[in-house]
């Protein structure tokens, strides 16, 4: 009965609130007391018995009063932190105004004229007496909450404290969220107030706060003892913990890392740079620590933390439902991005082992799984992001030759082979069976696959075969005519083909089977018309087929034991828009390999004319391709060459611009070498089956007989504003539709983003 009466009295202050006209008193304490020292209110009962209609309604009517509630809150929870809280009803008024101000702030923040309050002076507030002296001087380094980084005791579990750090830790959140509130902007200096004084040297306890987030995210395990069922039969309280910690901490680390001066470990060492002699690092103290971290033991536990967090959701149990799954695996993929973007010795310990490969494979399940989701494009987006960040290190590609044994079930063809065949089949999965929202990632999913290519040892016959479906698909005539940027992906192809024939040609008989069987595609690409008649039919073939890619002929056999088809989102599923990324060509600078393995950076005009360079002018200028569907308006005018309607279409002269470059040489070469050799081996022995031929081609050598080999280049991803700005919206937008117990800013006038059902 007395939960009931207090949430009476509670609904009662409301009311009150809302129907006074005058202002009531700041010192009218037995007024404010009724909103925070009832003992019976959840965070639930706060958001249900205060509605936002009639937040706003004070907001506007008077204002006055929400500004001394909040004030009153604020102070309950200053007076809370400078005595320790020692009884349990100072606790609970710590809880009651931490999730009054949680419901309460998204309001304020939607309205532009409230937007400095909390930033302006109170009047006569001072910063309270010296008498709690002992919680200034106590060490609160000695108190981090879990052990890990930097710190080695791990302090007894205790739930209470979890599901009060949760609290605060939610009421954290909903202050920075005031990011949500403003419009997306490229400008880099707009920082977010609330995170830039919360990882300044002006919270003393900046330290323990980043070390007790990172430990507590990285230490979860959900399975815990593994005994089946274990979720069902106990509350974890941990796991909400890690979640609200491991959003504090992505938000806590927004920072655009392309405007920083500070230098970071050149690309070409592994990592030795001392750090007594690190420069100073950003003003974010968050960034300033996660940069540091340097002990291998450090990197050791965050790498195996956030594997076993990534992997969760892969874990296949006998038993139906039997292990927890958990589900903020997109927050994780964001926090591990920002540790190889901001300490790249992480990155360079990440690629040092095989343990890369215990990222990849759940990155590549999400991929694979979240293909025909529309809601999940973000998703899509930041495990290519990702995947292009490390296929610019040479170590990624060599560590994909390990065999792929963990048989996760993806519904891809079963193949026998490698993690590099795994990569190239789910990606042939995404480009011919994803929804058309996902065709601007094609630049990027192709890039990925020249940067590993030289280092391929040995691809299966199934991986040989998707890169040739994909290169049949590309240089049809109508999909090389349809657009201006098409060409580019043929290029993509046939250089990785050619660093495979170049660089590992002894294990990779069966691409070059491959290559020979599908020879005609390549001997039409070499034949390509370039009329202005053949141009219009080539064209015209588009009507008859409007699917980009077609899924015959790519042979694709029965699926994994045990996988279930990708499906896409179901009707009215909420999502949040996207700012554009920028295009490959600005995502990536062009690196040259050495005979040493260095890499040296290339200056784009000293370049030998890739395909990159032979767009009309308007395209050149790396107009940002988006997630989005594509805006007609836009892409033609991005598209104009030489029609004055402002309507793009192909020219002859654009055609030969770009086929005269074509990198045919090497494959036309061992094609004159190799077709005759196979065919008379066909004749001679009457040989039908594919296995003789593959053995004949083991064996086979075309030392001497192809061109110089050409120099390997990689397409490093390098920081650029655009993406920060991207990273900023699919991060607000995530934790937005993840907090929907309380929504804390469900039904608020967000402009970071719209909200859109599918």
């Amino acid at each position: 009965m007395g939960s009931a009466d207090s949430k009476l009295n509670f609904r009662k202050a409301v009311i009150q609130l809302t129907t006074k006209t005058q202002p009531v008193e700041a010192t009218d304490d037995a007024f404010w007391d009724q909103f925070w020292a009832d003992t019976a209110t959840s965070v639930q009962d706060v958001f249900a018995l205060v509605p936002a209609a009639e937040i706003r309604a004070v907001r506007e009517e008077s204002p006055s009063n929400l500004a001394t509630l909040c004030y009153k809150a604020v102070e309950k929870l200053v007076q809370g932190a400078e005595s320790g809280c020692h009884t349990e009803k100072e606790r609970q008024i710590v809880l009651n105004c931490s999730r009054l101000l949680t419901r309460i702030l998204p309001y304020i923040f939607e309205d532009p004229d409230w937007r400095g309050f909390f930033w302006s002076t109170v009047p006569g507030a001072g910063r309270g007496g010296d008498t709690a002296e002992d919680i200034h001087s106590i060490d609160s380094c000695e108190y981090i909450w879990e052990a890990g980084v930097g710190f080695a005791h791990s302090p007894q579990p205790n739930y209470i404290h979890d599901l009060n750090r949760t609290e605060l830790l939610k009421l954290l959140l909903t202050c920075f969220s005031e990011a949500m509130y403003l419009p997306p902007s490229s400008d880099s200096s707009n920082t977010n107030p609330w995170v830039q004084f919360f990882c300044s040297t002006e919270n003393r306890h900046a330290l323990p706060l980043f070390t007790s987030l990172l430990n507590v995210v990285c230490a979860y395990d959900p399975v815990g003892y593994g005994i089946p069922y274990n979720h069902l039969l106990f509350s974890d309280y941990r796991e909400p913990l890690v979640e609200e910690a491991a959003q504090v901490l992505i938000v806590t680390l927004d920072y655009d890392s392309s405007t920083r001066s500070s230098p970071t470990v050149d690309g070409t060492t592994t990592g030795t740079a001392m750090d007594d002699v690190d420069p100073p690092g950003p003003d974010n103290l968050f960034v300033n620590y996660l940069s540091r971290i340097h002990r291998e033991e450090d990197f050791q536990f965050i790498l195996k933390g956030v594997a076993r967090l990534l992997s969760n959701p892969l874990v296949q149990t006998y038993l139906p439902n039997s292990a927890k799954k958990i589900q903020f695996h997109q927050e994780l993929l964001v926090l591990f991005w920002k540790l190889c973007d901001f300490n790249k010795k992480f990155l360079f310990f990440v690629l040092k082992s095989s343990d890369v490969l215990d990222i990849l494979v759940p990155i590549l399940y999400f991929l694979n799984d979240a293909r025909a989701d529309q809601s999940r494009v973000g998703l899509m987006h930041i495990g290519v992001f990702i995947l292009l960040l490390l296929s610019g290190e040479r170590n990624f590609g060599v560590r994909l030759n390990k065999p792929y044994s963990v048989r996760v079930p993806m519904d891809i063809p079963v193949f026998t082979g490698t993690h590099a065949d795994l990569l190239i089949i789910v990606f042939h999965k995404i480009i011919t069976s994803g929804h058309q929202r996902l065709q601007p990632l094609f630049d990027c999913l192709l890039t990925i696959i020249v940067n590993v290519s030289p280092y391929l040892k040995s691809l299966s016959m199934v991986a040989a075969n998707k890169l040739l479906h994909l290169l049949e698909a590309f240089s049809t005539t109508w999909f090389l005519f349809s657009a201006v940027q098409n060409h580019h992906l043929v290029f993509f192809l046939l250089e990785v083909f050619n660093n495979i024939i170049q660089y590992q040609f002894d294990g990779n008989s069966n691409l070059v089977y491959a290559v020979i069987r599908k020879r005609n595609v390549f001997h039409q690409l070499a034949n390509l018309p370039t009329d202005s008649q053949s141009i219009q039919k080539g064209l015209q073939r588009k009507k008859k087929s409007p699917e980009p890619i077609s899924r015959t002929n790519s042979q694709d056999g029965a699926s994994m034991e045990g996988s279930r088809p990708a499906a896409p989102a179901e009707p009215g599923t909420l999502k949040t828009s996207l700012v554009a990324t920028p295009g490959i060509d600005k995502l990536t600078e062009k690196s040259q390999v050495s005979e040493d393995g260095t890499m040296r950076s290339l200056e784009p005009e000293s370049l030998q004319p890739l395909p990159e360079g032979n767009l009309p002018s308007a395209a050149s200028d790396g107009e940002p391709w988006s997630g989005e569907v594509s805006h007609p308006q836009r892409d033609r005018r991005r598209l104009s060459s030489a029609s004055s309607s402002g309507q793009w279409s192909p020219t002859p002269d654009w055609v030969m611009s770009w086929k005269s470059k074509l990198p045919l040489q090497t494959i036309m070469r061992l094609l004159q070498v190799l077709v005759p050799q196979v065919e008379k081996i066909c004749i001679d022995k009457g040989l039908t089956d594919e296995s003789e031929i593959l053995k004949f081609l083991q064996h086979g050598t075309l030392v001497g007989l192809l061109p110089v080999p050409h120099p390997i280049l990689i397409r490093k991803y390098q920081a650029n504003s655009g993406t920060a700005m991207w990273f900023r919206t699919y991060m607000w937008g995530v934790i937005y539709l993840r907090n929907v117990d309380p929504p804390i800013w469900y039904d608020t006038d967000v402009k970071l983003f719209e909200i859109q059902r599918v």
